[in-house]
């Protein structure tokens, strides 16, 4: 399978000699009630979640380019996600959506020891396709990953149907 230059919300995987479209992108329900985000380093053309936006499209690339204020973060999916997630980690300001893949790697090494909160989403996320269309249901559950007080406060009150889980950083230290 050969994959062209993107993450999800960048990529067209060519299976057989068809391409298959793997652009897909957040719904604004999920982020809209987490109030306004300075940054989106995963941006799409025309879904634009935060106030500065970057674009693959543009030439932006958002592991190398620096991060400022509050991180919505829609990181590619697969081998990706978890550069993406580091740089979330350590920056820790923000939020991030991701499957609910818990016994996983990325979830040991970038969430469960930093992270401050997790809203684990109830049902399934119907992402959008380019068009804005939705795309269908994601193939797992998600969850909302919140870096820092205030974006767990924002989980928090977001009114998003799921379960809120304050992670208690004094006990992991």
């Amino acid at each position: 399978m050969s994959t062209s230059r993107g993450w999800l919300g960048g990529e067209n995987q060519a299976m057989g000699g068809q391409q298959r479209q793997t652009r897909w992108l957040t719904p604004r329900h999920l982020v809209e009630p987490l109030g306004v985000f300075d940054l989106d380093p995963c941006g799409a053309p025309g879904h634009e979640l935060a106030t500065r936006t970057y674009l693959l499209e543009n030439g932006d690339d958002g592991l190398r380019d620096l991060w400022t204020g509050r991180v919505w973060l829609n990181p590619p999916y697969g081998k990706e996600a978890p550069p993406f997630m580091a740089k979330l980690a350590e920056y820790g300001r923000g939020t991030a959506l991701l499957f609910a893949r818990t016994e996983t790697g990325m979830w040991h090494e970038h969430i469960w020891p930093k992270a401050t909160a997790i809203l684990f989403l109830r049902g399934r996320v119907s992402f959008l396709t380019p068009d804005g269309e939705k795309s269908g249901t994601s193939g797992a559950p998600s969850a909302l990953i919140a870096y820092g007080a205030y974006d767990a406060y924002r989980l928090e009150v977001s009114g998003i149907p799921g379960q809120f889980l304050r992670l208690d950083r004094k006990a992991a230290a």
